[in-house]
């Protein structure tokens, strides 16, 4: 090695928080899969069901999974790799798909059925 040259590293800093951007994204994606699905679930469970008079659990579960979904997208946005965005968007499909269908079984079940 000459003399002026000089080994740069990546600061400790910047890979530890590269890191937990990593975990936290993960984390956060696969809490957006399991409520959009538990959310879907529960919707589909109600039409194993004869209407009732009153909310039942389901409904309460799935209003605890809707609200719970909000930080979990703002999350997983916040802690997204928005140099490679279509990635990050790509990823959402699953969680997307099964909301739209938990809301469209939804007002199915209310209005319709």
């Amino acid at each position: 090695m000459t003399q002026g040259a000089q080994v740069k590293f990546a600061p400790l800093g910047s890979w530890v928080s590269s890191l937990c951007r990593t975990v936290y994204n993960r984390a956060s994606y696969t809490l957006l899969v399991v409520l959009s699905l538990l959310a879907l679930l529960m919707v589909v469970s109600g039409y194993m069901q004869p209407p009732q008079a009153d909310e039942d659990t389901a409904a309460h579960i799935f209003q605890l999974a809707i609200v719970m979904l909000v930080p979990a997208i703002v999350v997983f946005l916040a802690t997204s790799d928005w140099i490679q965005p279509l990635r990050s968007v790509r990823r959402l499909f699953l969680p997307v798909t099964a909301l739209i269908l938990a809301f469209g079984a939804l007002y199915y079940l209310e209005h319709v059925g």
